[in-house]
């Protein structure tokens, strides 16, 4: 009896090899993802929400975070493996020579300004004296002085208050603050939570934040064909985002915590596609000027050779036609 269960047993692990041969040896590879929570991480929740990262064979545990300086923080100290992260902690890490590979580029986005009703600010200009919330160390940051400068105004004509991008509304509700400067969903937030009590002011085309894929070098040496499946995943996720971008919308604002409603008046701001190219690099060589000239880096600190960190391999490998910047190794 024993030999007869035993056979049958065999016999269906057989068929089970023949018919499914994937589940015999399935095993999926696991990564931890620190994650900016934000529809400026679209792509890597629309592969974690709808399964890509699964199809592609990975187990992907994600860490949710309100800054890339926070992600990126993370996968520096090793408490996670895959990082999204604005150029701001990127050009930090390079300043301070850390051994970062930046993958790809996943997004791009112009941040903004919102401002108290009552404090009486219509245009830039209107700034001057007034209370203006940033976060040190993010885009934020440098978009906040790419707006004092395209105003005439100077770092000392203003009130320069750190907070993080959540603190943003309750301070400005408290009236500690009079405008904040910061990335969506935080300005659709308050502007749907205020109405009238707040405005936006136009700063369009003052600077765009890019948002990005990052691991650190010896990860990349040792885990290869696991980012190929990453940005492959990615990759899934963006084609099918432009495919449905209704559902898109509702998948990522679920994921984040936004009301659709609120989302989709602004879907549109937020460009979505992963690549390697020369804006890339503009706008990081343009980001670490911006440490220079203000003193912003550590001590010592020159141009990066951006060159060295970009780490074109793994999108190479799936799509070469995404990897387009000049003067690529052996190019």
């Amino acid at each position: 009896m024993l030999n007869a269960r035993s056979a049958a047993f065999t016999a269906a692990m057989l068929l089970t090899y023949v018919f499914h041969p994937g589940q015999a040896h399935a095993e999926l590879l696991k990564a931890r993802l620190a994650q900016n929570l934000g529809p400026i991480s679209g792509i890597v929740i629309v592969a974690k929400e709808k399964g890509f990262f699964e199809k592609r064979g990975l187990d992907i545990s994600v860490t949710n975070f309100t800054s890339g300086k926070q992600c990126l923080d993370t996968v520096a100290g090793g408490g996670a493996d895959i990082a999204t992260t604005a150029e701001a902690p990127v050009t930090a890490a390079a300043m301070a020579a850390q051994p970062i590979a930046f993958l790809a580029r996943m997004e791009y986005s112009d941040l903004k300004t919102v401002v108290a009703s009552k404090a009486g600010i219509k245009s830039k200009a209107d700034l001057k004296g007034k209370r203006i919330a940033f976060t040190a160390g993010t885009g934020s940051e440098v978009y906040t002085s790419a707006l004092l400068s395209r105003a005439g105004l100077k770092k000392d004509d203003v009130t320069l208050v750190n907070l993080r991008p959540q603190e943003m509304l309750p301070a400005l509700v408290a009236g500690s603050i009079d405008a904040f400067d910061t990335w969506e969903p935080h300005i659709a937030n308050a502007k749907k939570t205020l109405g009238a009590d707040v405005a936006e002011i136009d700063t369009k085309g003052i600077y765009s934040e890019t948002f990005n894929i990052v691991v650190m070098q010896d990860y990349l040496a040792k885990n290869g064909p696991l980012v190929e499946k990453f940005l492959a995943a990615a990759i899934d996720a963006e084609t099918w985002m432009k495919a449905n971008p209704e559902e898109a919308i509702t998948v990522v604002a679920k994921a984040v915590g936004i009301k659709r409603e609120d989302l989709a008046p602004i879907w549109s701001d937020y460009v979505y596609r992963l690549t390697l190219d020369d804006k890339q690099i503009d706008t990081l060589k343009t980001h670490a000027a911006w440490r220079l000239e203000t003193g912003n880096h550590p001590p010592g600190a020159a141009m990066p050779d951006f060159l060295k960190i970009l780490s074109p391999g793994p999108l190479k490998s799936i799509d070469a036609k995404r990897v387009t910047y000049s003067n690529q190794p052996g190019g």
